[in-house]
């Protein structure tokens, strides 16, 4: 797993946290359900069985493989509609290739991130490069969902592309753990990523008997999911380990501790620490779209339809894609519901 590494950390400015300050306790400890995405690819599905309540401000999270692909067999999604959010893709290992109807996207690895607001609707594609389709290789990163607020759900469609060598790179007290902060601020430093919905979304990297001790906004929720590796969270040092995810009480600092003996295949404890401010609104949520009332989802499916949220770029090779026309757009498959593991009935909140 190596995103952004570093071969001194002692040379990092060190997180320090307040000796009063009070540690958020744990609240739940969910286990993320494993299944396939787009054409095939394994996920694990890490917000499944948690309250959108408790998850505000996001709405999904995906853990891509960790997967080591023969040749011939890296998969991706299709082309595929999305309304009233921002979808944030990390890559951690592997190459993906990243294209919009707006002319967004590019090629992302290695510690990249690519931050797609959709606003008021856009379409979009994520596939492995052609070479590494020949080539194969290993392939891991996630897809996390932004929502927005009512008065952003409109905005115009646009797109970041942070590099790896971009992120903030922090050490925790202890120099046993290595932060990588995409979006946010940790202690006066601050990630590349521009949010429209404020967030702080940090990747860390414990070595084994490192505790993290992270200062964190008291106004914002506060979510751990474990990439990697065997731990315990919380001053109560609840046991966690690959494929779990962590919502934490109110409080000022989030803890996190890496058991001294780790797994040969996972050698160290990785950690994505993300956490919003709120913004305790209705949800209405349908497949690719999140809004705030039913109407306002069966209009988008609506639109789409209709061709409003856009066509896939002409120039784009249909001889990988192929697709057909219908007299208003391309056809982009006849269900979206179910599109990232997506509720394929009304969800309401």
């Amino acid at each position: 797993m190596p995103a952004v590494t570093v071969k001194d950390i002692t040379i990092l400015p060190r997180v320090l946290s307040n000796p009063s300050a009070r540690a958020r306790k744990v609240k739940s400890i969910t286990t993320a359900p494993q299944g396939h995405e787009g054409e095939g690819f394994p996920v694990r599905r890490a917000f499944a069985g948690v309250d959108l309540a408790d998850l505000d401000p996001f709405i999904h999270l995906d853990q891509m493989g960790e997967v080591e692909y023969a040749p011939g067999e890296p998969k991706g999604t299709p082309w595929h509609p999305h309304r009233g959010f921002e979808t944030v893709t990390y890559i951690i290992d592997g190459i993906f290739d990243h294209y919009d109807n707006h002319g967004g996207g590019g090629t992302i690895s290695n510690g990249d991130t690519q931050w797609m607001t959709a606003g008021s609707g856009i379409l979009h594609i994520e596939t492995p490069p052609e070479h590494l389709v020949v080539s194969g290789g290993l392939f891991h990163g996630f897809q996390l969902w932004v929502n927005l607020p009512a008065a952003k759900k409109w905005s115009p469609p646009a797109y970041q592309h942070l590099v790896a060598s971009d992120v903030a790179l922090l050490s925790s007290a202890d120099g046993g753990a290595l932060l990588r902060v995409i979006a946010g601020e940790i202690d006066g430093f601050k990630g590349p990523g521009s949010t429209q919905t404020p967030i702080t979304l940090v990747h860390a990297t414990l070595q084994p008997g490192a505790e993290l001790r992270l200062p964190w906004n008291k106004s914002y929720n506060a979510l751990a999911y474990v990439l990697n590796g065997n731990g315990s969270v919380g001053d109560e040092k609840h046991t966690v380990t690959t494929g779990q995810l962590i919502t934490y009480r109110d409080g000022d600092l989030i803890v996190i501790s890496a058991n001294k003996t780790q797994d040969s295949k996972s050698p160290e404890l990785d950690v994505l620490i993300l956490g919003g401010q709120p913004i305790k609104e209705p949800v209405a949520w349908m497949g690719p779209f999140v809004m705030n009332t039913k109407s306002e989802v069966l209009k988008a499916f609506d639109d789409f339809q209709k061709g409003v949220l856009g066509v896939v770029p002409p120039n784009w090779d249909k001889s990988k894609r192929p697709l057909q026309r219908d007299g208003i757009g391309y056809k982009l498959g006849a269900d979206l519901t179910g599109v990232h593991g997506t509720p394929e009935e009304l969800q309401e909140s």
